[in-house]
């Protein structure tokens, strides 16, 4: 009889726990899957004394999280401590010299230490899998890695943080300031202890990184990732994207050029009746274009107990299967450094202005957008938002990132300006 798959969980968070829970629940089915019993022997975590609504009492205890990676009775060690350096990456790296598999859902550790990691997993014949890294439940990285082997990706988008989709679609569907939804969301527990790491793009941008490395066969170079987050989306933007037919998602953008490697999160406009247009809440969606398969759209919730906790039992299961791959898809020696390379693909931009409300200042607008060599597409004038200003929005025709770039910064010499001008991406999706 094969003997069970022996886990051991550093790490008993809302994700851990919800592993305890399935192992519990569908402990013969995963049998039958696998072809192999799965069993957790040996756990840890900072509180033993918390109340954690699960039943720990079969699994040996340890305070130390280096006694679970190095523990004699564990095959697979499940880092779920979260954080890049420190204690995570200390104990992954000393279960891998100790033979083990590991499985974590450590999306910065990744983004930062990838490549490292994956040389030192590979050198020793081990396997480090990261299904819960990037978008929760979604099964992204399988679908990258083992379905889409057989295409050359050409570019990789998506929305991949779900409390930045639920305030900017919140803002929209209750007409709700940034800042009032910001809270809500923080009295929700939506936000991170940190919470630039998730309204700054930062999380979103964790997984681009990693999106992009098995892509396009680089090594992950987070500190490339071009980051913009949604702080300086006002409700006014929100209500004038949709009144021209669009939305405002924090969209992430991987593709490689003849310049170099693209990665950009910022927040852009997408057609409101496009699939990722039509995304609400705290929902994630990745889009994955190959040269065979086309465009596919995977579309799931991003985060929470069961669908991050889904995505590492995937991980678990294919480990039990005997299911042996590199860490990035291809071996680590053979991921090359890509050139990082600025965003130069011509896009259509959405730009939004307060204007005095004064002869002229409309003529010295179209002046310097046609000094930069952009032209007009569509030009809204609003109602006046104070007795000297109104709100004017613009949306270009395709131009480059460099003459927006011009443009918003000669905008303010004109003298007609009330307050910074506001621009945003406008992507074809």
């Amino acid at each position: 009889m094969t003997s069970p798959l022996r886990l051991g969980i550093a790490g008993l968070g809302t994700v851990g726990i919800g592993v305890v829970k399935i192992v519990q629940r569908h402990a013969d089915l995963l049998a039958l899957r696998s072809g192999r019993a799965v069993a957790i022997t040996a756990i840890s975590a900072r509180d033993r004394m918390k109340n954690r609504d699960a039943d720990l009492s079969p699994y040996r205890w340890e305070d130390d999280p280096m006694a679970v990676a190095t523990a004699d009775d564990v095959d697979v060690f499940i880092e779920l401590i979260g954080g890049d350096t420190g204690i995570a990456r200390d104990s992954i790296e000393a279960a891998l010299r100790s033979g083990k598999d590991v499985v974590t859902a450590n999306k910065a550790l990744l983004a930062m230490h990838g490549h490292a990691l994956a040389e030192l997993a590979e050198s020793l014949g081990r396997v480090i899998r990261f299904e819960a890294a990037v978008a929760g439940g979604i099964p992204v990285i399988k679908s990258m890695t083992e379905s889409l082997a057989g295409n050359r990706i050409t570019r990789v988008m998506g929305v991949m943080n779900g409390t930045c989709n639920y305030i900017l679609t919140r803002m929209e569907s209750a007409g709700l300031p940034y800042d009032a939804v910001f809270e809500e969301a923080r009295q929700l527990g939506y936000l991170e202890a940190d919470p630039t790491l998730d309204v700054g793009g930062i999380d979103a941008g964790h997984k681009l990184a990693i999106l992009s490395s098995i892509a396009f066969g680089t090594q992950v170079s987070f500190d490339a990732v071009e980051i913009e987050g949604i702080e300086r989306v006002s409700i006014d933007d929100i209500h004038r994207a949709a009144d021209m037919g669009y939305r405002i998602k924090l969209l992430g953008v991987a593709q490689m050029t003849a310049r170099g490697l693209e990665q950009r999160m910022s927040p852009c406009l997408v057609p409101a009746d496009s699939p990722l247009g039509q995304l609400v809440g705290g929902t994630n969606m990745v889009v994955i274009e190959g040269d065979s398969v086309g465009q596919i759209v995977l579309r799931g919730a991003g985060a929470g107990e069961g669908p991050t906790a889904s995505a590492v039992m995937s991980d678990i299961v294919e480990i039990a299967r005997g299911v042996r791959m590199p860490v990035f898809g291809q071996p680590a020696a053979s991921l090359t450094a890509a050139q990082p390379a600025r965003t130069a693909v011509p896009a259509a931009y959405y730009i939004r202005l307060e204007l005095q409300d004064k002869p002229g200042a409309l003529a010295k607008v179209a002046t310097v957008l046609g000094d930069a060599g952009i032209s007009i597409d569509r030009m809204r004038q609003y109602g006046q938002h104070s007795p000297a200003s109104v709100p004017v929005l613009v949306v270009t025709h395709k131009t480059t990132p460099e003459a927006i770039d011009y443009a918003i910064e000669a905008l303010p010499r004109t003298g007609v300006l009330v307050s910074d001008p506001v621009e945003l991406r406008i992507e074809e999706v």
